[in-house]
């Protein structure tokens, strides 16, 4: 018997609003693969992220299903320990007063921090959990830290305990690196390479080529609502691919198993 795909779309028609991002979008991801979702702004990379999650729904229509774990119901919290997200979006809805104990915890409670009644169930095994995790990513020390007082790789450390809380099997990360500088992308980076070396289903949104690492098997390219482009990074990430679909002569280096873009020849 084959094994459970972690996300199946067939066929699906996703709106955001009032536009129509994907019409018969058909994909499909295994466990244990680790995907790089690549493409320019606008390609539809965030609404695809977003219906993953479950914060958009495909139209209902015959012949038309997103399975997530085999599932195309679930209940949303009950997700989440299974599947863990970072992004910039969830990033910036925290207040900048939440301390990071307080973004690690409100990951057993899909929440956004830790308030009024909410905090009468927070545990002290989950408390305990937070901290450990914190520890884990080397910032147990800003346990009582507000966010506005950490550095933007700290707090992206922090929203990656958050979603590691649960210990989940598959990790989504979207532009993992974005406002980081060079020393904070690349601890962030290794961390995302420890974790795929442990073997966990991980998925990379991004439009950035150094932020896929070595680990990652499959890209998966967009553009305007559609895949273009779906193998290896070696049959993906070509000059001639990536420049048709950026609209920009592009070069495109690896070095040490990552992929570097620069600019071609005008």
């Amino acid at each position: 018997m084959s094994e459970t795909k972690l996300i199946e779309i067939r066929n699906a028609t996703i709106w955001r609003g009032s536009t129509c991002v994907f019409e018969n979008l058909t994909l499909d991801i295994e466990q244990h693969e680790r995907v790089a979702i690549l493409g320019p702004n606008g390609s539809g990379k965030t609404t695809l992220l977003k219906a993953i999650n479950r914060e958009l729904y495909p139209v209902v229509k015959t012949g038309s299903c997103l399975r997530i774990l085999g599932k195309e119901r679930w209940n949303v919290w009950e997700l989440r320990k299974r599947i863990g997200v970072v992004s910039n979006d969830l990033q910036q809805r925290y207040t900048p007063t939440t301390s990071a104990l307080e973004v690690v915890v409100s990951g057993f409670h899909s929440s956004i921090g830790i308030h009024g009644l909410l905090a009468d169930r927070v545990t002290r095994d989950q408390v305990r959990a937070a901290r450990k995790t914190l520890a884990e990513l080397g910032v147990e020390s800003l346990c009582d830290t507000p966010l506005e007082y950490m550095s933007t790789g700290q707090q992206r450390r922090c929203l990656l305990a958050r979603a590691l809380v649960h210990d989940p099997a598959t990790l989504i990360l979207d532009e993992p690196t974005s406002g980081l500088d060079f020393a904070a992308s690349f601890d962030y980076l290794d961390r995302v390479r420890q974790l795929a070396q442990q073997g966990r289903n991980i998925v990379i949104v991004t439009h950035h080529l150094n932020e896929i690492p070595p680990e990652m098997d499959r890209v998966v390219l967009l553009q305007a609502g559609e895949i273009v482009a779906d193998g290896r990074k070696t049959d993906v990430l070509t000059s001639e691919q990536l420049s048709r679909v950026y609209e920009t002569p592009i070069r495109v280096a690896e070095v040490d198993g990552y992929y570097l873009a620069y600019p071609g020849k005008g």
